[in-house]
């Protein structure tokens, strides 16, 4: 049951305290989607209540990472630090209403009977002393002696907690600034709020909120969701400290936003038929939050890309290209867009069959935009040590090329638009092979790594045939010089 029979109004609700977590945007995402399914709105909320962390750059950094991801928002943000009016507000109805009273005990002395009572949390030492709400004292929730207070979770079922294992907790510090527990009940209710869609971190906190929701007003109870936490190969709780859980990061590395989408939608729902990668239509239609596993959901990096390079390779070349162009653009500066675009259309279908993020491109590419080139010296090292014949065999190629491109007319340079095509390229290679009584495979790598740099890549003949005939001899001569200095 999601309850749905009135409008549907969901929130985020994100601390601008550090960089978007994943974690963050499985959350965003599970509440779009629930709204979108049901018509209904999604309100963007800032709770910025810590002063000392919060900043309007991690604000900023939500709402890029929102947008990036195309999960729209209705209404907002709205910003808790703006709105201390409405919290302080409803401590004074509570205190007045007997819910709260003032405390004005220091940590030190709660903390010197702690010594005589070994129940864990506030011992409700103020509860009936009569003092009033004033400077150097905070305000506490009154909860009840007795009972219990149940949460229907459409993740969890019912999970019930124990009133008397719940402190009389603090609605707003001695130094008047109200406590985010407070801010968000009085938030949920002004906004009208349906269901709470949040993180599980969040559970036991739940019935402190219900019974402030009762407290404060007869309006209808929320709906609760609790999502499963997001954890690593370790099955350790995702970590700011030990993990990549940037959405900023995963952006900057060439993940496409649709994949990332899609990667956070099924970690901890997946569609009746099983299926995994799926465009947003199919989840639209299909996502329920009553068929969210509650178990914890290994967030795989590794999955992750595997999910972004089936992505890349269903993109068209043109979209493909203009996508991976900002991040060859932010490698090569010098470099104007359209250049770019132009030398990296003839490679656009092979390089995108071989990279599983955009970034990726920058390092297959490289051959082409790096001036001066330089081989990658450790694959350049190993080429010298475990070839005998490197030497032999690019001469030879060189000297085929340079045939097979002046066509004997060695007084005539041929254009730079022209030069020798793949078949004839590889062909000459071939040629090369059998002199030496190699396999082709093996004839490649001392080439490769002339004239590419490495000794993996984007396919040979056709790397060969974009850099052209200029660059592929002038690297070619370079490494036969290099190589013979090395023999000395």
């Amino acid at each position: 049951m999601t309850d749905v029979d009135k409008e549907v109004r969901v929130r985020f609700a994100p601390s601008p305290t550090g960089y978007f977590h994943v974690g963050g945007a499985r959350t965003a995402l599970y509440n779009w989607l629930f709204a979108r399914q049901h018509g209904g709105k999604l309100i963007l909320r800032i709770e910025d209540t810590d002063t000392e962390r919060s900043d309007s750059s991690w604000t900023e950094g939500i709402l890029k990472a929102l947008e990036w991801l195309h999960i729209d928002i209705d209404e907002g943000p709205y910003f808790q630090s703006q709105r201390k009016d409405l919290y302080l507000a409803a401590a004074e109805k509570l205190f007045l209403s007997g819910h709260a009273y003032a405390c004005d005990c220091t940590r030190d002395d709660i903390e010197n009977r702690k010594k005589e009572d070994s129940k864990p949390g506030y011992d409700n030492y103020c509860r009936e002393r009569g003092l009033v709400p004033g400077e150097g004292r905070a305000l506490r929730f009154r909860v009840p002696d007795t009972g219990v207070t149940i949460v229907n979770d459409l993740v969890r079922g019912e999970v019930e907690f124990a009133n008397v294992s719940i402190e009389d907790f603090v609605l707003v510090k001695s130094n008047g600034d109200p406590l985010f527990v407070l801010a968000v009940v009085v938030d949920d209710q002004d906004m009208d709020i349906t269901h709470i869609i949040r993180a599980e971190e969040h559970l036991p906190t739940t019935p402190k909120a219900l019974l402030l929701w009762k407290a404060l007003s007869n309006k209808r109870l929320p709906v609760f969701a609790h999502l499963p936490v997001l954890v690593n190969e370790k099955r350790q709780k995702l970590s700011k400290r030990r993990d990549r859980v940037a959405v900023e990061d995963y952006r900057e590395m060439g993940i496409l936003p649709e994949a990332m989408f899609n990667y956070l939608t099924v970690l901890g729902w997946a569609p009746k038929d099983g299926s995994e990668i799926f465009q947003p239509e199919k989840a639209l239609a299909e996502f329920d939050l009553g068929q969210v596993n509650h178990s914890p959901a290994f967030f795989d990096e590794k999955r992750l890309l595997f999910f972004n390079g089936q992505y890349i390779r269903s993109l068209a070349d043109e979209d493909f290209m203009a996508r991976g162009v900002p991040y060859l653009g932010k490698a090569y500066p010098g470099l104007g867009n359209e250049e770019i675009m132009r030398v990296f259309m003839p490679l656009a279908s092979v390089t995108k069959e071989r990279v599983a993020t955009l970034a990726e491109c920058v390092d297959l590419l490289s051959f082409l935009f790096d001036d001066p080139f330089s081989p990658d010296q450790d694959d350049y090292q190993k080429l010298v040590k475990e070839s005998d014949f490197a030497g032999e065999l690019i001469k030879d190629f060189l000297d085929r090329f340079k045939k097979a491109l002046y066509q004997d007319d060695e007084n005539s340079f041929p254009d730079s638009e022209k030069g020798v095509d793949i078949e004839s390229i590889k062909a000459i290679l071939v040629e090369c092979a059998d002199a030496l009584g190699i396999k082709l495979a093996k004839a490649q790598a001392p080439i490769r790594v002339s004239v590419l740099g490495k000794r993996a890549g984007l396919p040979l003949f056709e790397a060969l045939e974009v850099l052209g005939p200029k660059k592929v001899m002038a690297r070619l001569e370079n490494a036969l010089a290099d190589l013979a200095k090395n023999a000395k």
